[in-house]
């Protein structure tokens, strides 16, 4: 068929080398997409509970004072 590399003895197709190079490399890429958590989109990072009161007060004039775009 093609070329050939011999690995521990056995004569290995470089069809079948670069699909397990491809699949090496790309399934560790793959599992770590798959367990990837994102954290909220409504996740306030505040030191305190006061600071995250303020932070949604200011939101939540920013938004009242600013018109609706429909």
């Amino acid at each position: 068929m093609g070329a050939e590399y011999i690995v521990f003895g056995r004569a290995i197709p470089t069809y079948k080398l670069a699909l397990a190079t491809y699949a090496a490399v790309g399934a560790p890429i793959a599992i770590m997409k798959l367990r990837k958590t994102e954290a909220p989109a409504n996740a306030i990072p505040a030191s305190s509970q006061d600071e995250e009161a303020f932070i949604r007060e200011f939101i939540k004039a920013a938004e009242e004072d600013q018109p609706k775009n429909v």
